[in-house]
């Protein structure tokens, strides 16, 4: 997974794969989910990033196994 964040546009781009996108959806007028062809979300891009997220703070977990 990668995230970059383009500050020029206040974009956040999410990326979850490297598989092809065949399809962009529309979750609101700023947020745009890209997927391969068998449905799975390829990426996630979000515009006006600061008025929808925390930009300057990011952070993640990898979650133990049991």
């Amino acid at each position: 997974m990668k995230a970059k964040y383009f500050r020029d546009t206040d974009t956040l781009l999410l990326i979850f794969s490297d598989q092809d996108i065949v399809e962009t959806y529309d979750l609101n007028e700023d947020v745009l989910v890209e997927t391969d062809k068998n449905g799975r979300v390829v990426s996630m891009t979000v515009e006006h990033a600061k008025q929808q997220t925390d930009v300057n703070e990011f952070s993640y977990q990898l979650a133990a196994i049991a």
